[in-house]
């Protein structure tokens, strides 16, 4: 039976899908049926998200800028893989597209995109165009396309779902169709709810987002509305409703916002002021706020130290030990994940040569300067054991390869030994020296 695969092969000239197949049976598009039997997704609020959360509160801003800045510095390099490990790094001019990816562009500013949609909507997209630059597609205007031919209804999730390809729809133009090996697909956290699809690490705080912002407000309409406890005024009951609000008014002219705080308050025809609420002290906006921020920096992978939240700047957190532990959290559990799963959606639409793959460098990140360190000391026991090899009689080409990947079958012996393991004198006598017999 003919694949959907072998369809969309057929169905797309100069390598991208004729749109005409596209309304095909068994074609899936996400989670919201339509009147056509296709299905599309829900739209993303992408614009929601960038405007209400990554423009207007702080601690996301912190969060993804600090996991941006950190993930740009890498670089791309090919990397040799011998016997499944692998081997040296290396450039050919097959990088120059990642390098250049666009007039202008670099490859920080190429995978500060990456993280920036992958951080807002799940999923970041990169296509190849014809000239060989490379172009950012936005998330929310990406359609992942799956088919199945033995489940109609709901092809995403049938055993022989297959991913057919992108969608790129942007709202003036029509949809162009580009195949898998087109697109560069990033999706470091998987969404559970479809396989072909990646979720925001921001879905599951957004509650703690919003309530970020409330207690934002809050203290901000605590200075708008006087920058003191609040108060309540009462009144002589023999007041008319027209003094009342006569009183009401020049009470609030004289005391409402912040440039009239701390005014000594005068009060007369009977007026009785309690205090009823508390001062920012008293709520302890600290407490509430912080607690909200360490939970946002573990959805984010961020510790709280690194990127300065009030309770990673107390107690032991401050310790120069606690800071190196957490900045090697960051990188080991964080930033090495996220470039190893870039490299590999990039390899997509790179010519990475035979028996390669691309791979990131991070031997000039600063942030990981203090790593540097680590790896010298590793080269230290590394140099030794080489020269401990080479003394063994083992070839030197061979010893280096094999410690680099850490896979000693591939030493080679060059048949010669370290005079040490001969015995006194019995070495095989030279021309110069008489034998036995002649002395």
């Amino acid at each position: 039976m003919t694949s959907l695969w072998q369809r969309a092969r057929r169905a797309a000239p100069s390598s991208r899908m004729d749109e005409s197949w596209q309304v095909g049976d068994n074609v899936y598009y996400g989670t919201a049926r339509v009147s056509d039997g296709r299905e599309r997704p829900t739209p993303y609020d992408f614009e929601a998200l960038i405007q209400r959360v990554y423009k207007s509160n702080g601690p996301i801003f912190a969060l993804m800028t600090a996991r941006q800045m950190v993930f740009s510095e890498a670089r791309f390099q090919f990397r040799q893989i011998r016997n499944g490990r692998p081997g040296d790094l290396f450039g050919t001019a097959a990088l120059t597209p990642l390098e250049r990816p666009w007039p202008g562009g670099t490859t920080g500013d190429l995978l500060s995109r990456m993280i920036q949609d992958a951080d807002l909507n799940g999923n970041a997209f990169v296509t190849r165009l014809d000239d060989g630059r490379l172009r950012r597609l936005r998330p929310d205007w990406v359609t992942i396309v799956t088919g199945s031919l033995e489940e109609p209804t709901a092809p995403g999730d049938a055993i022989d779902s297959e991913l057919v390809g992108y969608a790129y729809t942007p709202p003036t133009a029509d949809a162009q169709w580009l195949l898998p090996e087109q697109v560069a697909h990033f999706a470091p956290i998987p969404d559970p709810e479809f396989s072909f699809r990646g979720m925001s690490w921001l879905t599951p705080v957004l509650r703690e987002i919003t309530a970020d912002t409330a207690t934002t407000r809050h203290k901000l309409k605590f200075f708008e509305n006087g920058a003191t406890p609040q108060l309540v005024v009462s009144l002589d009951a023999s007041v008319t409703a027209e003094n009342f609000a006569k009183f009401k008014a020049a009470m609030d002219a004289s005391h409402q916002g912040v440039n009239q705080a701390y005014k000594t308050l005068y009060l007369g025809g009977g007026a009785d002021v309690t205090v009823a609420g508390k001062d920012l002290h008293q709520l302890d906006f600290k407490a509430t706020q912080g607690a909200g921020e360490t939970r946002m920096a573990a959805a984010a992978g961020v510790p709280s130290v690194i990127v300065g939240f009030s309770e990673g700047l107390a107690g032991s957190s401050l310790n120069a030990g606690n800071y190196a532990s957490s900045r090697r959290r960051f990188a080991d559990g964080t930033m090495r994940p996220l470039w190893r799963n870039a490299a590999g959606s990039l390899a997509e639409i790179i010519d990475v040569p035979a028996g390669a793959e691309l791979w990131f460098d991070d031997r000039d990140i600063a942030f990981l300067r203090e790593d540097r360190r680590d790896a010298a000391e590793i080269q230290g026991i590394q140099s030794r054991t080489i020269r401990t090899l080479v003394d063994a009689g083992y070839t030197s080409d061979s010893v280096v390869a094999a410690v680099l990947a850490e896979d000693y079958s591939v030493l080679k012996h060059s048949g010669l030994y370290s005079v040490q393991l001969q015995k006194p004198g019995g070495g095989p006598p030279t021309s110069n020296e008489p034998t036995t017999e002649e002395s």
